[in-house]
């Protein structure tokens, strides 16, 4: 076992994990941070997603001891943030919500992509490319695009 420390959602944590401990584990039962979610554990529905020093990885691919001294937020963190409260508040106007297993991945996936982009256009190839290692089975994806180019305009438009 190897102690890990690292900052999940602007909080100091530390974590005990041996070589094989996904950071998905460490997260959900170590933190009790049960927003992010553990879809396939391969990669490929994105439901797993996390913020990893800026940037969105599935963290059922992230083995934990890779993950000492990094700043990690969780969909719990996101959605505090200015940002992740505007793609919330159009995920639920825009309907791009259902069962809602796949959302936190998705917004903590839309939330890295607004602050890479910062005040930048932002084309709906860059959303749909964004999103392509996120699946949702209930809603299709035009609610969920419809939903982060609300977003990003809003706040486009805010920072001028």
């Amino acid at each position: 076992m190897t102690t890990i420390a690292m900052q999940i959602n602007g909080k100091d944590r530390q974590a005990e994990a041996d070589t094989e401990t996904r950071l998905i584990d460490v997260l959900r039962y170590e933190f009790g941070l049960t927003g992010t979610k553990l879809g396939c554990a391969t990669g490929d529905c994105g439901a797993c997603t996390v913020v990893m020093d800026g940037r969105a990885v599935n963290s059922c691919l992230v083995y934990a001891c890779e993950c000492d001294g990094a700043r990690i937020e969780t969909i719990e963190g996101v959605t505090e943030t200015p940002v992740g409260k505007v793609i919330v508040e159009e995920m639920i106007e825009a309907d791009g919500a259902q069962c809602g297993f796949c959302t936190p991945g998705i917004v903590v996936t839309a939330c890295a992509l607004l602050r890479e982009q910062g005040d930048a256009a932002l084309s709906d190839d860059q959303i749909a490319t964004a999103l392509a290692g996120n699946l949702c089975r209930c809603t299709g994806y035009l609610p969920i695009r419809q939903a982060m180019r609300r977003a990003a305009d809003q706040l486009a438009t805010e920072a001028r």
